[in-house]
C-alpha cells in the first residue's frame, strides 16, 4: 500500500465481516503493537446521540486553551480521514500509509487464528491508537464510542474521564430492546475510579449508571442533578445560557449549535473539562470556555447549508434525534413551514420516528440512496403516519424538486441517515 486511497480501500474490504462484539481481536492487535492505547491520555465519550457534538465542544475549548487535541469520531461526513484528526485536521496521507503498513500484517496473521478477521471498525480504531501514540502524539485524545460501549472496539482504554451523553433507542438489534438493556451496554465504558459524566435524561437510566459507578468506585456527576444549564435567550441561531454546578456558575455561555439538546451537550462538555482541570491539572481559562463553545460547529448537525432558500441538514436518524429536531425547529424557526426530505436505513420505523411531526404543518418527501442497508423510498412512504407525503427513489431528483418548490415562508430540512446527508451535503456544497 503506497497511497491513502489504497489503505482506505483495504479497510473498506473488511466491511463484510460486519459487527463482531468482543475485545479479544483488539487486545490481540494492540499487544503486538506494544499497547499504543496505554500511551495516550483520553476522554472516552459514549451515548446514543450527542457524542460528536460533545467531542466538538470539548475540542474547540481545549484548542483555545492551547492544547493539541486528537479526535476519533464516526461516521465521516466529508472524507474518511476526518475520523482520525488533530485539531480538526484529518490524518495526513503519509501517516495513514505508515499506520496501514504496520497493521495490515497483523490483520493477515489474526485472520488465520481462531479469532478470525478483525472488523473494519476494529482496524480503524487500531490505526487511530497507533497514529495518536506514535506519530501525532497529541496532549489529549477525545475518543468517541462507535456502537454501544461494553464491547465497543474503543473500550480497551482507561481514560481520564468517561462521558455518556444520552440513552436512546437505536441499534436495538445489537444493544437490546429495553432501556435497561441499552443503558447497561452504554455503561460498560465506566471504569474503576475514573470519573463519569452523564447527560442521560431518563431516571431509570440514571439509576443504572449510578449503580454501576458506585460498584466500581467511579465518581459520578449527572446533568440536572449535580450540574445544570438554564436558557437565558435565543439570538437568531445562537443560544445563550448559564451553567451551574453547586456554587460555581458560568454566565452568558453562547453557542451557535441549535436546539435544547446542544445546550445539554455543552453543559456535559463543560463538566468533563472541569474534571480535567480539577483532577489532572489542565489549564483551561474561563475565556477559553467562552470562546471555544461559541466557535463550535459540527457538520451535519442542524447545519445550515443555504440561507436563501433556507436549507438545513441534520443527522437525526432515531427516535430521540427526531424529537430533538422537532424541538430545535420550533425553538429557532417557529414561524416557518417545514418541508422534509428523508432517507433512512431498513431497520428504521417511520411510524415511531415521525411521531413528533404529526401535528406540524409539514410536507414529507421520502427517498433512497446508494447504501447496502438503505430502505426503499416507497417503504418509508407507506410507514409514515403523516398526511402530506410523497416518495421519489432518486434522491438527487427529489432534492432538486424540493428546492424548486420552496416558498418564501418555507424551509427544507434534509434528515435521516448520516450516510445520506453526507451525500446531499457533498452535492449541495459542490454546486
Amino acid at each position: 500500500m503506497k497511497t491513502g486511497t489504497e489503505v482506505i480501500e483495504w479497510i473498506h474490504s473488511l466491511l463484510p465481516f460486519g459487527i463482531k462484539p468482543g475485545l479479544k481481536r483488539m487486545e490481540w492487535m494492540l499487544e503486538r503493537l506494544e499497547h499504543p492505547e496505554q500511551k495516550i491520555k483520553a476522554v472516552h465519550i459514549g451515548g446514543t446521540n450527542g457524542k460528536g457534538s460533545t467531542v466538538s465542544f470539548m475540542r474547540h475549548v481545549l484548542e483555545q486553551a492551547g492544547y493539541k487535541v486528537g479526535t476519533f469520531t464516526s461516521p465521516y461526513i466529508e472524507c474518511f480521514e476526518e475520523r482520525i484528526s488533530i485539531n480538526g485536521t484529518p490524518i495526513e496521507e503519509a501517516a495513514l500509509v505508515e499506520a496501514g503498513k504496520q497493521i495490515r500484517p497483523l490483520v493477515d496473521e489474526l485472520t488465520s487464528t481462531e479469532l478470525g478477521s478483525p472488523t473494519e471498525f476494529e482496524v480503524i480504531t487500531t490505526i487511530a491508537f497507533y497514529y495518536f501514540a506514535t506519530i501525532a502524539k497529541p496532549d489529549i485524545v477525545l475518543l468517541e464510542v462507535g456502537l454501544g460501549g461494553r464491547f465497543d472496539s474503543t473500550n480497551v482504554i482507561t481514560p481520564l474521564v468517561s462521558v455518556i451523553t444520552s440513552i436512546g433507542f437505536d441499534h436495538m438489534h445489537i444493544l437490546g430492546e429495553t432501556l435497561p438493556e441499552i443503558t447497561s451496554e452504554k455503561a460498560g465504558i465506566i471504569k474503576p475510579s475514573v470519573p463519569i459524566v452523564s447527560g442521560v435524561s431518563q431516571k431509570k437510566a440514571q439509576e443504572i449508571i449510578g449503580d454501576v459507578s458506585r460498584n466500581v468506585g467511579a465518581p459520578y456527576t449527572q446533568l440536572g442533578i449535580d450540574f445544570k444549564e438554564t436558557l437565558i435567550g435565543i439570538e437568531g441561531r445562537f443560544q445563550v445560557f448559564s451553567y451551574e454546578k453547586m456554587n460555581n456558575q458560568i454566565n452568558d455561555v453562547t453557542i451557535q449549535m441549535s436546539g435544547p439538546h446542544q445546550r445539554e451537550n455543552a453543559a456535559v462538555a463543560i463538566r468533563a473539562l472541569e474534571i480535567l482541570v480539577e483532577n489532572y491539572h489542565f489549564d483551561i481559562p474561563m475565556s477559553s470556555i467562552h470562546k471555544g463553545l461559541r466557535a463550535t460547529t459540527w457538520i451535519g448537525r442542524f447545519e445550515q447549508v443555504s440561507e436563501d432558500p433556507l436549507i438545513v441538514i441534520d443527522g437525526a436518524h432515531n427516535k430521540e434525534g427526531m424529537e430533538s429536531l422537532e424541538k430545535t425547529l420550533t425553538l429557532h424557526y417557529p414561524d416557518k413551514t417545514y418541508r422534509f426530505l428523508l432517507a433512512a436505513t431498513k431497520e428504521k420505523d417511520m411510524g415511531i420516528l415521525l411521531k413528533p411531526f404529526e401535528q406540524l404543518n409539514s410536507s414529507f418527501t421520502f427517498t433512497s440512496f446508494d447504501f447496502f442497508r438503505a430502505a426503499a423510498s416507497k417503504s418509508l412512504y407507506e410507514q409514515a403516519p403523516v398526511a402530506n407525503k410523497r416518495f421519489e427513489d432518486d434522491w438527487e431528483k427529489a432534492l432538486e424538486e424540493e428546492v424548486h418548490a420552496l416558498k418564501q415562508n418555507e424551509m427544507l430540512i434534509v434528515a435521516g441517515s448520516l450516510y445520506f446527508i453526507s451525500s446531499v451535503r457533498g452535492k449541495w456544497l459542490k454546486e
